[in-house]
């Protein structure tokens, strides 16, 4: 084996037997108050990141998303309570900030938008639909190519239907 490579063998060995020592002891809770940080996360997960669009507050590492968080959680813990919080992020960020936006005027094409557009849809697929059915079942032959298709037959009588007439 080459001495290259047992310095490495030997390099991972040391970090492999190293880093427990490290992390003896306990792991430090990240909030003081257990009850309240549930309460943020439960709130922060119904509040859309501003930055990030498809996710929330709880889940965005944006800088904006985390301001957030520490704004849901100072005023929870100055005993507001989720629905007044809530109030205050949608009087300061608009419905946009809800990732559960309510149904009113102003977002009646969030609801119904994406209903309307897969009913458009599927009309514009049926007449669609519709016309290629009508055209493949009308076989259309020229008289040209029915004189040449009587040719290659070998036979002048053969009577073609009245549909490839057209």
């Amino acid at each position: 084996m080459p001495a290259e490579r047992m310095r490495h063998l030997l390099g991972v060995l040391a970090l492999t037997v190293a880093l427990p020592l490290f992390a003896q002891g306990q792991a430090q809770p990240l909030a003081d108050d257990p009850v309240l940080e549930s309460r943020v996360i439960e709130l922060s997960q119904k509040l859309r990141c501003l930055v990030c669009q498809n996710e929330t507050i709880a889940g965005s590492r944006a800088p904006l998303a985390i301001d957030l968080r520490n704004q849901v959680r100072e005023q929870l813990a100055s005993g507001k309570s989720e629905d007044q919080v809530v109030d205050f992020l949608v009087e300061r960020y608009g419905d946009f900030v809800l990732y559960d936006p309510p149904f009113k005027a102003t977002t009646i094409l969030l609801w119904l938008g994406p209903g309307a557009l897969a009913l458009l849809g599927v009309g514009a697929l049926m007449v669609r639909l519709r016309r290629r059915e009508a055209d493949a079942a009308t076989p259309r032959l020229s008289s040209d190519e029915r004189a040449r298709a009587r040719e290659l037959l070998g036979d002048d009588e053969t009577e073609f239907p009245e549909e490839s007439r057209k």
